[in-house]
């Protein structure tokens, strides 16, 4: 592999990891915080990613498309968890895997109804539609450097917030004891409601940034589900930190694997996870 091909697919991995870490970071925030395992965050992630393509054909305008997608992300995560999800929190796990299972096939017959099973797509905005030269040869789309600089963006508001904010003094005490929390007087459940709809508006997110550079299928957020339980996984379930390394190993590693190893790339993040997990069975990071 020469250096133009090493330093593409590492800025490619780059950027597939910080966005698997916008995804994960949502699933592991609600987990740590509410204790509730939801498997239909990666629908999320295709609803974002349809509502873009949907408003952007409306308005014509991508940004004022992401902003609507985010608001209508956001409202749907409170209606989810003010009428669903608050039924959960005394009962176990299988319940939370039921329910959610039951919301991924809500979604997924919503999104065939709405648009239907052809692959869509988005286009790049104009302003992000060029591409910066690396080398003499090589160059790279300035919107995947676009997505890189927004997920960076987001992670370093997102530790501001939990570790400088009352917010996320509450929110980090909600983490270690929720009935203390309560019994001091803060409204547990409407923590619980800002954090469900935080945590679904960051896999919206995910999908809405990407839409410009995959194609819309049906199905799309069941297949990145799978990678953000790894990332959470190897980070440790709670862990933001955690989630922040342990998705940018897993897009290099899987980035690098999809070239060099192309009939293995499927099974390497599965094969990092059991090594990591070997040595540190908790993950990287603890809760």
């Amino acid at each position: 592999m020469d250096l133009s091909l090493f330093l593409v697919q590492l800025l490619n991995g780059v950027q597939y990891g910080l966005l698997l870490f916008l995804i994960a970071s949502g699933l592991t925030l609600v987990f740590g915080v509410m204790g509730i395992l939801n498997l239909a965050h990666g629908s999320m992630y295709m609803i974002g990613a349809y509502l873009v393509y949907y408003f952007t054909t409306v308005t014509d305008s991508f940004f004022l498309a992401v902003v609507i997608a985010c608001a209508i992300a956001m409202i749907i995560g409170i209606i989810i968890e003010r009428f669903l999800i608050t039924h959960l929190y005394q009962r176990d796990h299988l319940d939370q895997v039921l329910l959610t299972v039951g919301l991924i096939f809500i979604f997924n017959a919503a999104q065939g109804f709405i648009w239907g099973n052809d692959p869509l797509g988005v286009d790049v905005p104009a302003i992000l539609s060029s591409s910066i030269q690396l080398t003499d040869i090589v160059e790279y789309p300035v919107y995947r450097l676009f997505i890189s600089v927004v997920c960076i963006a987001i992670a370093v508001a997102m530790y501001y917030v939990i570790n400088h904010t009352k917010l996320g003094m509450m929110i980090r005490a909600g983490e270690s004891n929720r009935d203390m929390v309560e019994a001091l007087g803060v409204d547990i459940r409407k923590l619980f409601t800002i954090v469900f709809a935080v945590g679904v508006t960051l896999s919206a997110l995910a999908g809405i940034v990407s839409a410009p550079i995959v194609s819309l299928v049906p199905g799309m957020g069941e297949r990145v589900l799978i990678s953000c339980f790894v990332v959470v996984v190897i980070g440790g379930m709670g862990s933001i930190k955690g989630a922040f390394v342990a998705a940018l190993l897993v897009g290099i590693v899987d980035t690098f694997a999809s070239v060099l190893l192309p009939g293995m790339s499927s099974m390497t993040i599965y094969l990092l996870m059991a090594m990591i997990l070997i040595f540190k069975p908790q993950g990287l990071y603890k809760s």
